[in-house]
């Protein structure tokens, strides 16, 4: 029954119980498929916890999928493409400060390519082997933050139906990005202070202490001394954060790199789609290298039919 259940469905989960339990039965049971396996009599809390295991190993896979998702996600168009001064000097930067475990501040418009530097640098590091996490922290609502970061016990508060491990546990021995840091509640800024002084934290609704060796990248599209001031940002967080800052200029103010990240672009696309390489008329490369580009580099490969100057033209 446990192969035709497999057949049917291998994604399916089944335990086994008998009475007449071998050792040869348990072993083909769990090369066949089976989640557990259960000699009678059990008890009610046995059950539980071998249905609880079930639970911790799928969201344990949904997590694996979401992060593979992700990586699959930033792996267009990843790669740190550059070939002004600008971004030569950030180049250099990148590979001093990649080789320490300095925290890293990333500051620039939105769509400059933050997150592909911030890839970069661990991709550049001695963590390299290890994990690259990411937490967007805008995208997350803010009741929901502490846990992603710092994960929860099984019953810390409504629908914690089980130990989760959050963002900090996960990227241990590795890179934990937090993308627009500024996001975060001033509460939640203080115990992230916490963890970049003392590298340890309790999850939600626990009273372990876990130590993690975590490098900290952040990233932020605010003027970050503006909001220390305005009282929206911990001023000990900030230098905490502000080790090594990393200024990202604009798209408009990087000399020659449209028509570099243009040419690139499309290169790309066209090996994507299976197509030939499309050439840009003179008078057209002329109008989207005067174009001010508000998207930064995450709107040049849309262009030129999302940029109205562009289209006008």
């Amino acid at each position: 029954m446990l192969r035709q259940f497999k057949k049917l469905n291998p994604t399916v989960e089944v335990i086994i119980i008998t009475g007449f339990g071998t050792i040869e039965s348990a072993v083909e049971a769990m090369k066949v498929g089976a989640s557990n396996y259960l000699l009678k009599p059990f008890t009610s809390s046995q059950l539980e916890l071998a249905i609880a295991q079930i639970a911790q190993q799928r969201e344990l896979r949904k997590q694996n999928t979401v992060l593979k998702k992700q990586l699959a996600d930033e792996s267009e168009f990843s790669s740190l493409l550059f070939t002004s001064p600008e971004m030569e000097r950030m180049q250099k930067l990148i590979k001093q400060v990649a080789a320490t475990d300095a925290t890293v501040l990333i500051e620039g418009e939105s769509g400059t390519g933050k997150e592909v530097i911030a890839r970069a640098l661990h991709e550049s590091s001695l963590r390299k082997e290890k994990a690259y996490i990411k937490v967007n922290c805008a995208a997350v609502p803010e009741n929901l933050l502490e846990s992603e970061f710092f994960g929860h016990e099984k019953g810390a508060f409504t629908g914690a139906t089980m130990k989760r491990e959050g963002r900090f546990e996960l990227a241990n021995g590795g890179t934990l990005l937090l993308d627009e840091i500024t996001e975060i509640s001033l509460p939640l800024q203080a115990k992230l202070l916490r963890v970049l002084q003392e590298h340890e934290f309790e999850r939600v609704g626990g009273s372990r202490t876990i130590k993690v060796d975590t490098r900290i990248i952040a990233t932020t599209n605010r003027d970050l001394v503006k909001a220390v001031a305005e009282g929206k940002f911990r001023e000990d967080l900030y230098y905490r954060l502000h080790v090594v800052p990393i200024k990202v200029p604009r798209l408009a103010d990087r000399k020659g790199e449209v028509e570099f990240l243009l040419g690139k672009f499309l290169d790309q696309f066209a090996q994507k789609h299976n197509k030939p390489v499309p050439r840009i008329s003179a008078i057209a490369l002329d109008q989207l290298s005067r174009y001010s580009w508000p998207g930064n580099v995450r709107e040049l490969p849309s262009a030129p039919s999302s940029s109205p100057q562009t289209t006008r033209s």
